[in-house]
């Protein structure tokens, strides 16, 4: 095998095998990396949903309660957690991975009922007064799936105008959804959660899409690395040295006449040349001097 096939050979193995151990760490990096860029996307479409919630409440009900007061006909735009819901799903249409629901134990509108899971997170909350959110991981029938959840508590008096009892609630809402759902809810209580889900297959994505692209460009640094040291190889080495074979051929043939090999540079390759450039001129002079010592006996 040539010296510029061994290089490459070693190369690619070295290269190959640090490739190897690199995609392997960096993987495991880009899956964390891509887990906490879908947290982020979460935090914000929660964000987005609150404040919904909070212009829903603070402009939308105060144009649209004396509307619904004087028509006693409910509109499900003037409540918060309707309009939050509503909102989202112009988000889920960019982002269809994405979730979002209110889960709420007791909730006024059925689609917002919690089911166990949920209810889970809610008790956890409930259990726990002082943790405002949460984050992790669950089974689905069709993967694991992150989720981020943030409590929803009654902290406005105003809420009970609607939840204390069916007595006291509008006439509106108790027609629309009946006297058993959303009730009993009192001041401080944490009655849901406010949970984004989207399935683990996401950031798994996002690190294969990224690992994908970083050894693409790895591959193609690599080829290019390889070209420039093949041609610096062969200028400062493979040439060198195949001339001194050369030279060291003609001369085991006995052609002495061989041009000495030209000498730049202070490097191995270089003292090697001036050596055989030395060997030669003595082995010409050796040469002679015997073939005068011939002549004269």
């Amino acid at each position: 095998m040539k010296l510029l096939a061994k290089f490459n050979l070693i190369f690619l193995i070295v290269f190959g095998s640090g490739l190897a151990v690199a995609a392997w760490l960096a993987y495991g990096f880009l899956q964390n990396l891509a887990h906490d860029e879908v947290v982020r996307q979460a935090e914000l479409m929660m964000e987005t949903t609150l404040a919904t919630r909070h212009y829903t409440s603070e402009q939308i009900q105060p144009l649209l309660l004396p509307t619904e007061e004087r028509s006693r006909k409910f509109l499900p735009q003037t409540v918060p957690a309707y309009a939050a819901t509503e909102a989202f799903q112009f988000i889920h249409k960019r982002y269809p991975n994405y979730s979002y629901k209110e889960a709420t134990l007791n909730p006024t509108n059925p689609r917002d009922r919690a089911v166990d899971w949920e209810a889970d997170i809610v008790n956890n909350f409930r259990n726990h007064p002082n943790l405002k959110e949460f984050s992790g991981e669950r089974a689905t029938p069709t993967g694991p799936s992150l989720f981020l959840a943030r409590p929803i508590t009654i902290t406005d008096p105003s809420c009970l105008e609607c939840h204390a009892t069916a007595a006291k609630a509008p006439v509106a809402v108790v027609r629309q959804y009946g006297p058993d759902n959303g009730f009993g809810w009192h001041l401080n209580d944490t009655v849901g959660a406010q949970i984004v889900s989207v399935p683990e297959s996401v950031p798994i994505a996002m690190a294969d899409k990224a690992i994908k692209t970083l050894l693409l460009y790895v591959a193609v640094l690599a080829v290019f690395t390889l070209l420039i040291l093949d041609i610096v190889l062969i200028v400062t080495v493979i040439r060198p040295v195949a001339r001194l074979s050369r030279m060291a051929d003609e001369i085991s043939k006995g052609h002495t006449d061989v041009q000495e090999l030209p000498v730049k540079g202070r490097d191995e390759i270089s003292v090697l040349g001036q050596s055989f450039n030395r060997m030669q001129r003595s082995l010409v002079r050796a040469l002679r001097l015997l073939e005068a010592n011939d002549e004269a006996e």
